[in-house]
C-alpha cells in the first residue's frame, strides 16, 4: 500500500495452459476459411456445464518490414466486415498444413509487399480475440530488405489488388496508433512492440525460430 516500506515482490506474469474437462464439442458452422464450434465443458470437476461457441481458426502470421532508415512499411487494404480501408502490415493465414511459421511469414511478405528479408526476429505473439476465436498471431520484425524480382512477384487479386504502400517513420506510426488513426491489431501491436524493442537496438527480441507454444497446433 502507498506509504509502506515493505519490499515489492516482483512476479513475472505469463499466460499458461489451463486444461478443463471437455464434455462435448460440435461443429455448428463450416466456413470457407474457418469454422464455428460449440464446446460444453466444466470449469471445475463438480461445476455445472458451460457452453461456448467460438471460431476455430488456423492462426496467422504478420510481418513488420523495416528498412535501413528505420522506416516501416504499411499497406492500405479494404476490409469488408468493418467497411473501411485499413493501414496494415503484411499478414496471412497459416492455412498450409505443416508449413513452418517463418516460411509462412516470408511467403506473405513476398506476396503482399514484393519483399524478402535477410534478418528476422519475433516481435510479439497474441490472440486476436480470445473470447470468441482461437486465432493466434505471431508478428515478426523483418530487416535487411530486398525487392523480389518482377518476374517472381505474386499476382494480387480481389481486395489485395487494391493494396497501396506507404513507408513511415516508426515514431510517426506510434503517434498514429496513440491518436486512434490505426486500428488493425497486428499493425498496432507490431508498431508498439517495435518501438519498445528499439531502446535496446532490437537485441532483446526473440530469434525467428523461437517456440510458439500458445499456437493451437503446438498444444
Amino acid at each position: 500500500m502507498p506509504g509502506t516500506h515493505e519490499a515489492t515482490h516482483v512476479v513475472q506474469v505469463s499466460d499458461a495452459p489451463s486444461p478443463r474437462r471437455l464434455l462435448s464439442t460440435e461443429k455448428v458452422y463450416e466456413g470457407r476459411i474457418w469454422d464455428v464450434v460449440s464446446d460444453s465443458f466444466q470449469l471445475q470437476e463438480t461445476g455445472e456445464a458451460l457452453t461456448r461457441d467460438y471460431i476455430e481458426h488456423p492462426g496467422a502470421v504478420a510481418v513488420l518490414p523495416m528498412n535501413n532508415d528505420g522506416e516501416i512499411l504499411l499497406l492500405r487494404q479494404y476490409r469488408h466486415p468493418v467497411g473501411m480501408d485499413l493501414w496494415e502490415i503484411p499478414a496471412g493465414l497459416l492455412d498450409i498444413e505443416g508449413e513452418d511459421f517463418l516460411v509462412g511469414a516470408a511467403r506473405e511478405l513476398a506476396e503482399e509487399a514484393d519483399l524478402a528479408a535477410g534478418t528476422w526476429n519475433v516481435l510479439a505473439d497474441f490472440f486476436n480475440s480470445p473470447g470468441s476465436s482461437s486465432e493466434a498471431i505471431r508478428i515478426y520484425l523483418a530487416r535487411d530488405l530486398v525487392e523480389v524480382p518482377h518476374h517472381e512477384r505474386h499476382e494480387r487479386t480481389d481486395e489485395e489488388a487494391e493494396i497501396e504502400f506507404h513507408w513511415i517513420s516508426l515514431d510517426d506510426a506510434v503517434e498514429s496508433v496513440l491518436a486512434g488513426r490505426l486500428h488493425n491489431p497486428s499493425a498496432v501491436v507490431g508498431i508498439l512492440a517495435a518501438a519498445a524493442a528499439r531502446s535496446t537496438g532490437y537485441a532483446a527480441l526473440r530469434p525467428a525460430d523461437a517456440p510458439w507454444p500458445a499456437h493451437p497446433s503446438q498444444r
